[in-house]
C-alpha cells in the first residue's frame, strides 16, 4: 500500500492567498494590530482555521526581540479582589491581541523578584506588578530599563513607571462623611498596616472627613495580615480594648481598610453577640461580589476592576505606539451604601 503523504506546512502565504490579502496584512492580524479592520481580521483568522494555520509564537519571539505575553504579577491571589482584578486585566489584555501570564508573589518581594527574573526569560512584552510591601525602587527601576514595567493599585515611592491606582483617599474620604452624615461620631479605621503604600492613602481620607466635622478618630486598628483572618484579631483587641473604655469613648462605626478585613471584623462581632449594623456600622472598601449578598449586606467603597484593565492596556498602548507614558493614572471610585451602615437610630 503506498503510504499516506504528508500534510503540507500551510504557510502565512497561503493565509494570505486563502483570505484575498497581502502577507504583510497576515502578520498585523497575528502581532494584533490595530491597524487592520475588523472585517479583514475576521476573513484572515477564518481563513487560518479552515486552513489549520498554528502561529509558532516563540519563533516568532525570537525574531521579533519581544512576545506577545505580557507577565501579570499579583500580590495576593487569595484575596478575592485581586482574583477580579486579575480577570479584568486579562479580558482587556486579550481584546488587544495580547496573551497574559498569572503569578502569585503572596505579598513578599523576594518572590516578586524570583518570579520576574524567571519571567523575563520569555521576552516578555510588558510586566503588570502590583508590588509587594518593601519593594525597592531601585530594583524596579533597572527592570523598566529593559522590559516596560506598570504598577497597578500600589505606588513604589521613587519608581519611575506608569501607576494605575484607585482614589484611595477619596474613596475612604466618601465612606466616613457616609458615617457622619448617618449621625455617627465615634468613628474608627480598621485594618491595613504602614508598609502598604495605598493604607497612607485610605488612612489620610479617613482624617480628612473627621476633620472636616472637627471630629477625633475613635481609634486606629492596624492589622499585621490585611485578610479575613486579621480582620478577626483587630477586631478581638477592639472589643477587648472597648471592655476597658468608657461607653462613650467606644467605636460606633468603622472604615475598614478592605472588605475582606471587614468580613473577618463583622464574624467576630457575631461570635460576641453584636449585630453588625446595628450594634456598630461598618463600611468596607474594594465592594467584593459577595458584599452585596451579605445580611446585612455590606456598604463598601467600589473599585471597577474592567476599567483598571481597560486604564493598564491604555499604557500598553502607548508603549507599543511609542506614545509618551502616563506616570500616574487615578480611578473614580464610589461607595456604596447598603445595610450595614444604617442611619444612626436616637436613644
Amino acid at each position: 500500500m503506498r503510504a499516506k503523504a504528508a500534510k503540507k506546512n500551510v504557510t502565512v502565504i497561503d493565509v494570505a492567498n486563502a483570505a484575498g490579502v497581502s502577507k504583510s496584512t497576515v502578520s498585523l492580524v497575528l502581532q494584533g494590530s490595530d491597524k487592520v479592520n475588523p472585517a479583514t481580521r475576521d476573513k484572515v483568522q477564518a481563513a487560518m482555521a479552515e486552513l489549520g494555520y498554528v502561529y509558532n509564537r516563540e519563533a516568532a519571539s525570537l525574531r521579533g526581540k519581544r512576545s506577545n505575553l505580557v507577565a501579570i504579577v499579583i500580590n495576593d491571589l487569595t484575596n478575592p479582589y485581586s482574583a477580579q482584578l486579575a480577570v479584568g486585566l486579562e479580558a482587556n489584555i486579550r481584546r488587544m491581541g495580547l496573551f497574559s501570564m498569572l503569578v502569585n508573589s503572596g505579598e513578599d518581594k523576594n518572590t516578586q523578584t524570583e518570579l520576574v527574573q524567571s519571567l523575563k526569560e520569555y521576552n516578555v512584552a510588558a510586566f503588570v506588578i502590583c508590588p509587594a510591601p518593601g519593594t525597592d525602587a531601585n530594583w524596579v527601576n533597572e527592570l523598566a530599563g529593559s522590559v516596560p514595567v506598570i504598577h497597578i493599585m500600589r505606588e513604589v515611592a521613587g519608581a519611575i513607571v506608569p501607576t494605575v491606582l484607585p482614589d484611595n483617599q477619596g474613596g475612604t474620604l466618601a465612606a466616613t462623611r457616609h458615617l457622619i452624615a448617618q449621625g455617627y461620631r465615634r468613628i474608627g479605621f480598621f485594618g491595613g498596616n504602614q508598609s502598604i503604600s495605598d493604607y497612607g492613602e485610605r488612612l489620610k481620607g479617613f482624617h480628612m472627613a473627621l476633620a472636616e466635622a472637627s471630629l477625633e478618630a475613635a481609634g486606629i486598628w492596624e492589622t499585621a495580615e490585611t485578610n479575613r483572618h486579621g480582620g478577626r484579631l483587630a477586631m478581638a483587641a477592639l472589643l477587648n480594648d472597648a471592655a476597658l473604655l468608657h461607653p462613650n469613648h467606644v467605636p460606633e462605626a468603622l472604615v475598614c481598610f478592605t472588605d475582606i478585613v471587614a468580613y473577618g471584623a463583622i464574624e467576630q462581632l457575631r461570635q460576641h453577640g453584636l449585630v453588625p449594623g446595628r450594634d456598630m456600622a461598618i463600611v468596607g472598601f474594594d465592594d467584593l461580589e459577595d458584599s452585596s449578598l451579605m445580611t446585612p449586606a455590606l456598604s463598601s467603597i467600589a473599585i471597577d476592576a474592567d476599567a483598571v484593565g481597560a486604564s493598564v492596556c491604555a499604557v500598553l498602548d502607548a508603549i507599543r505606539k511609542g506614545k509618551e507614558l502616563p506616570t500616574l493614572g487615578r480611578l473614580e471610585v464610589a461607595l456604596k451604601a447598603r445595610g450595614s451602615s444604617p442611619a444612626k437610630q436616637a436613644v
